[in-house]
């Protein structure tokens, strides 16, 4: 009696854990009845009959990642590494064909991959696998979905997320890319240089308009001295003669003084001849006895017209 009781109470615990059963959130549990598909249960507490019923199996509702590494030819024979990452879930509604149409899904998908994959990068050359992997990932979701329907998988996302090309043939492209920015900047350089070259001539052309605007301005200045030195010693009796002599020895006395003015600088004036030495003299000579008459007149025109001012 003592040892029934024990015996009894361990069945029905057993009992109990064989009726009862927790199926977790995101997954499906299969039931079989002597080895036969029964029904689905969701996730929860749920009842089978103890014995009789097993849970065949259970099957996640997640999403899910395959990453999958391909290796093919382009059209321009360069040997790339395509990794194809497939996001793929178990339809809710199709637990039973995911469950018992396919042992192995993810071999499945692998080669779906490998079969898009191949038939489509030998078509494009190596810049359009980088351009256009997108169309490439389009066609392989496109060929998943339709095939993986049927076993009650839904293909979420196909993204090709890496290419690889061979070592060799990156190293190339690092060195064309290189070579096109070493051309690029080469342009704008060459850009630079003849910019600046044009401003500087226009400088250069402004530069000397205005330099000769200067001299032009300087010599015009120049005649009008001249031309009012002349008419002040033709008032006081001095013939235009006499007076560009005049004012061709005192312009070379102010040259003289300026170069004279000049430190480490030495003057030696040597005339080609003693005929021309002695004319030298002479117009000095000349220039001098003008300027003391145009002395002396100035200061009887300065006498004068104060004793008219006294008269008056």
């Amino acid at each position: 009696m003592f040892f029934i009781t024990p015996l009894i109470i361990i069945l029905v615990i057993l009992l109990l854990f064989g009726t009862f059963f927790v199926v977790k959130q995101q997954t499906s549990a299969l039931i079989e009845r002597f080895g036969k598909y029964t029904s689905t249960r969701q996730s929860g507490l749920q009842l089978k009959i103890p014995i009789i019923d097993r849970v065949a199996g259970r099957i996640s509702l997640k999403i899910q990642q395959l990453d999958v590494v391909v290796e093919t030819k382009t059209k321009d024979d360069v040997f790339v590494k395509l990794k194809v990452s497939v996001q793929y879930k178990v339809i809710r509604d199709k637990v039973y064909e995911a469950f018992y149409k396919l042992d192995f899904p993810q071999d499945q998908i692998t080669s779906y991959v490998f079969d898009v994959v191949r038939a489509e990068v030998p078509k494009m050359k190596l810049d359009d696998v980088f351009e256009r992997k997108d169309d490439v990932a389009i066609a392989v979701k496109s060929e998943l979905n339709e095939a993986m329907l049927n076993y009650g998988y839904d293909i979420i996302k196909t993204l090709v997320t890496d290419i690889d090309p061979d070592l060799q043939v990156k190293e190339a492209m690092n060195r064309i890319n290189a070579s096109e920015r070493e051309k690029v900047a080469a342009q704008f350089e060459g850009d630079a240089q003849r910019i600046l070259i044009v401003e500087k001539a226009k400088a250069e052309a402004e530069s000397k308009r205005l330099q000769g605007q200067g001299i032009a301005d300087q010599r015009r200045e120049i005649a009008r001295g001249l031309e009012d030195s002349v008419k002040v010693l033709n008032n006081v009796d001095i013939n235009s003669q006499e007076a560009s002599a005049l004012i061709v020895v005192t312009q070379h006395y102010d040259t003289l003084q300026s170069v004279g003015g000049a430190t480490n600088s030495n003057l030696i004036l040597l005339p080609n001849s003693p005929q021309a030495g002695s004319e030298m003299l002479n117009n000095m000579v000349a220039s001098f006895t003008a300027s003391n008459q145009i002395g002396e007149e100035m200061k009887k025109a300065a006498a004068r017209k104060e004793n008219k001012e006294k008269s008056s």
